[in-house]
């Protein structure tokens, strides 16, 4: 068995805070003209102003602040903070309109006002965070951790993965672990919650094998990241013969030794395999960014990749046995 990680992109656009605030007026002016409709059939007294579509105004005001982020003197720093207490403002302001509206609709018993109202379920409380978000970073200068931010209104499972790959300081998606068979089999795989370092992946991967195959493997392999002194106990614990996990960082000589045998070379090499499987997956079975929509839709655009994949490596082994039988 090798075993290995990579980052599956989820289909958002680059999170700047302006970016999702803008997203956030679109929403709300979105669903604004829906509830006109809806709220004006029924009552002639109301006052047009909370349905004002604000979507021009944030993106005029998103557009000044890209072009300001250009600039480095302390000139520009200040327009572009202000130009964000602006589009700060307008985002509010859309979503007090949204609070009105939504009480009308609270009011009515028709299937479209229960519709909207699931969607301001949904999208108001992630907008809120937005402005909250921005309100820290931008204006208070404050850092938000990893976990408490938001990175899009629409795929809110995406996670932000640094993974240290060159020209790639961060990736926005969900981290899946792949584990792989001989025979070009991916016989597990898991997506994982936001970015868990790589050592604490390989226990689940031995133990999901043996569910599996109900024998341990007799050679695991994986890379530097998952090595660790408690991975190698566990893995030899179960009876396996041959664990390559290469040390990284300082190695004593005996180590060096160790990983200089045959043996453990001959697993380095075909560990390499495991890359060209994730290589495979992204070039042909989606890997490279998921179209479905929400968590469970990511969890499918995955498993269905997998199956895909398996499929045609047991086609291709059965037309290469069927050729040496003819």
């Amino acid at each position: 068995m090798r075993t290995d990680g990579t980052v599956v992109a989820t289909n958002i656009h680059f999170p700047s805070d302006n970016s999702l605030l803008v997203d956030g007026v679109k929403v709300i002016s979105r669903i604004l003209s829906q509830a006109k409709s809806i709220i004006l059939a029924n009552s002639k007294n109301i006052n047009l102003q909370m349905f004002r579509n604000r979507y021009r105004t944030a993106r005029r005001i998103s557009r000044q602040i890209d072009s300001l982020s250009k600039t480095r003197n302390e000139s520009g720093k200040q327009k572009r903070k202000q130009a964000y207490i602006k589009l700060i403002e307008v985002t509010k302001a859309a979503i007090k309109q949204a609070e009105k509206v939504k009480t009308i609709l609270d009011k009515s018993d028709a299937v479209k006002s229960r519709k909207l109202l699931q969607k301001w379920e949904i999208f108001l409380p992630r907008i809120e965070q937005v402005v909250e978000q921005a309100s820290r970073r931008v204006l208070a200068q404050e850092k938000v951790s990893a976990a408490e931010k938001i990175v899009s209104i629409f795929e809110v499972h995406t996670d932000i993965i640094c993974r240290g790959k060159p020209n790639l300081d961060v990736e926005f998606g969900r981290k899946v672990w792949l584990d792989e068979v001989d025979g070009g089999i991916v016989s597990n795989y898991r997506v994982l919650k936001g970015n868990p370092h790589d050592t604490q992946q390989l226990v689940s991967s031995l133990d999901q094998h043996i569910d599996n195959f109900g024998y341990p493997p007799k050679l695991v392999s994986s890379d530097r990241g998952v090595s660790s002194q408690s991975n190698e106990n566990y893995a030899q614990l179960l009876g396996i013969k041959q664990v390559i996990l290469p040390k990284g960082g300082y190695r004593s000589k005996q180590r060096i030794q160790h990983e200089r045998k045959r043996n453990f070379r001959k697993g380095r090499h075909w560990h390499n395999g495991v890359e060209g499987r994730i290589s495979f997956l992204k070039r042909c079975f989606g890997f490279q960014r998921c179209l479905y929509r929400g968590d469970m839709g990511f969890q499918r655009w995955v498993g269905w990749g997998i199956i895909a994949h398996n499929l045609t490596i047991i086609s291709r082994c059965l037309v290469f046995q069927a050729r040496n039988i003819n």
